[in-house]
């Protein structure tokens, strides 16, 4: 159980931590970005926040399914956005929005938390059979 608490806080530390890089990064990102790649990484990255602390928030027992399939979703939500946030930062250096070093971190942060996310999605499906 110790574990389990530890990789739910461990990610959203880390999705508090690649929000953060995000909006410091994209507050140098050239004007023209401002309403179309800045907006979508700062919004997917605050999206992937909201959704861990919802999954996180989500009490779940093994009598009640319906909570186990919400904070599910919850999770698969933040992770899809992990997932479009890669491809918009890879689009964001292609159009020369974020240097490619900036790039290169933002990827790396997004593996971190994919992966521990990954693992708490798995510890969960054990632990309630889903």
């Amino acid at each position: 159980m110790w574990k389990n608490t530890l990789d739910k806080h461990g990610v959203i530390s880390k999705a508090k931590d690649l929000c953060s890089y995000i909006m410091t990064v994209t507050d140098k990102s050239p004007k023209r970005f401002r309403f179309t790649l800045v907006s979508r990484l700062q919004n997917y990255a605050l999206d992937v926040i909201e959704n861990l602390i919802m999954a996180n928030d989500t009490f779940v027992s093994t009598v009640d399914m319906r909570s186990t399939a919400m904070r599910m979703s919850y999770q698969r939500t933040a992770m899809s956005r992990l997932k479009l946030l890669s491809y918009m930062s890879e689009l964001a250096m292609k159009q020369q929005c974020i240097l490619p070093k900036q790039y290169e971190q933002i990827t790396k942060q997004v593996y971190d938390a994919e992966n521990m996310l990954g693992a708490w999605m798995n510890s969960d499906k054990r632990r309630y059979g889903r």
